[in-house]
């Protein structure tokens, strides 16, 4: 279970959030049989994308965040519903390359930095809407940051981390964004820039043992805040059946009647959660003479 905590200045200038996402991106991990690689890279957009879930205003809004930078990862997709709770795919689960110049994991050479970051809030309009920014470096953090200064024009701050055990399971993982609101003054700007300055990284906090109250209070160390709000979340995917079923109707009729005629059985699987639905050819033809009627 992972946690989300909110909170605000009291005098309305500034906004932060931040999470403890480590149970979430163990499960992702164990899900996709990420390479340590991956899953710094896809657990810190997964993080991001939860976050940013939590940060929409309906019940039924969702987001989702998707980059490719020409690396070898290919395609990371992060989407969270507006209770914080992401679900992930990557389009290829283990890349293998050497420890960056840090001697850290190259998240960065793993996603590739020629390509971009695209959002999509799905928030009740006709159309969702898509906002979409050059990646800057390809480690996640600094293009969720472009992206809101770039796109929603909103000055911010965003930290990820995601720290892998040698077993290649998940130790630790959060993360927090910052956001000055129109009212926010230089003063309080420059307080900021001064804790983001000094802040240890996210992982290091939570080796530290702290929770998420705690990274959101020493990131607004100085400043007085006030808690809005907090929530427990989890990695969820909403397929089912039923939407499996719609989504073998798109492909069309005539693919239907070639499914239903193999006579073996099909099988689509998640790219979320994996999981695998099985269509008999008589499961087909029911499909076919719903879609006909």
């Amino acid at each position: 279970m992972g946690k989300i905590v909110r909170y605000i200045m009291t005098d309305g200038s500034a906004f932060v959030i931040a999470t403890d996402s480590t149970d979430i991106i163990a499960e992702m991990e164990q899900i996709h049989k990420t390479s340590a690689t991956v899953t710094a890279a896809l657990g810190r957009l997964t993080t991001a994308a939860s976050m940013m879930g939590d940060m929409l205003k309906s019940a039924d809004d969702s987001i989702t965040l998707r980059i490719n930078g020409g690396g070898a990862t290919g395609d990371l997709i992060a989407v969270s519903d507006s209770q914080g709770n992401p679900r992930a795919y990557v389009q290829n689960p283990v890349v293998e390359i050497p420890l960056n110049a840090k001697g850290k994991l190259d998240v960065s050479g793993a996603v590739g930095t020629d390509g971009q970051l695209y959002v999509i809030k799905d928030i009740g309009m006709k159309e969702p809407y898509v906002g979409q920014t050059p990646i800057v470096s390809g480690e996640i953090a600094e293009d969720i940051t472009n992206y809101f200064a770039t796109s929603e024009q909103t000055p911010s701050v965003c930290a990820l981390g995601v720290l892998v055990n040698p077993d290649l399971t998940v130790k630790h993982a959060g993360g927090y964004i910052i956001q000055l609101l129109p009212s926010c003054e230089d003063e309080i700007i420059d307080r900021i820039e001064q804790n983001i300055a000094t802040i240890p990284s996210v992982t290091e906090m939570l080796e530290k043992g702290m929770n998420a109250d705690d990274i959101a209070k020493t990131a607004m160390n100085g400043l007085e805040i006030e808690k809005l709000d907090e929530s427990d979340t989890s990695y969820k995917c909403n397929c089912s059946k039923e939407r499996v079923e719609n989504a073998l109707i798109s492909t069309g009729i005539d693919n239907l009647r070639e499914m239903a005629e193999s006579d073996e059985d099909t099988e689509v699987q998640c790219h979320f959660c994996n999981k695998t639905y099985v269509f008999t050819p008589s499961d087909v033809k029911k499909l076919i003479k719903s879609a006909t009627k």
